[in-house]
């Protein structure tokens, strides 16, 4: 049985291949096979040494940067985005989201907080204005709630009483069964 033994590569070796892969504008393909070690093993490295992927652009086409989260916009940023969205069709909206980036629903929350901050500048109804009104009708259910329980309670009660009223008057209750002549 004979056992095939893998090549050990000294930690220095594989930070140097890493950099190499970062800095030389080598596709890896052509590094790896100036090295003499499979690709695989190169990204494996990269992946470990938790570097980026930049791969070398064919054509010498620049670049794409690294897609950005919408959190790590500045606030400026976003409402440059807002402004430059509005009056666009859906077509070169489409366009213009997929160039920075974004999604339609996270151009829809930032337009909806730019509104907000408007309306709060201009005097218009604040979330506190808002809130208000949504505690009082709150309020008004509330006790539109405890008036319908406690009439439902009332009325449960009088049905009690009224079952032990006919009991009591020697009706005959629709469950038992009729008293034989004995």
């Amino acid at each position: 049985m004979s056992a095939k033994t893998r090549k050990k590569y000294t930690a220095e070796f594989r930070a140097a291949a890493v950099r190499k892969m970062s800095t030389s504008g080598q596709s890896v393909q052509a590094l790896a096979e100036e090295m003499g070690l499979a690709p695989s093993l190169l990204f494996r490295w990269r992946k470990s040494a938790g570097m980026r992927s930049q791969v070398t652009p064919k054509n010498d086409e620049k670049p794409k940067p690294a897609p950005r989260r919408p959190q790590d916009w500045t606030s400026d940023e976003k409402l440059a985005v807002v402004m430059d969205a509005q009056g666009l069709s859906d077509e070169q909206l489409g366009g213009f989201l997929r160039q920075r980036g974004l999604h339609l629903a996270t151009l829809g929350e930032w337009r909806e907080v730019v509104q907000r901050g408007a309306r709060a500048e201009f005097g218009g109804r604040t979330d506190k204005q808002t809130s208000s009104a949504d505690a009082k009708r709150i309020r008004e259910l509330e006790r539109e709630l405890a008036r319908k329980n406690k009439a439902l309670a009332e009325t449960a009660a009088l049905l009690v009483l009224q079952k032990k009223f006919q009991a009591f008057m020697g009706g005959e209750d629709d469950d038992t069964e009729p008293r034989s002549g004995r």
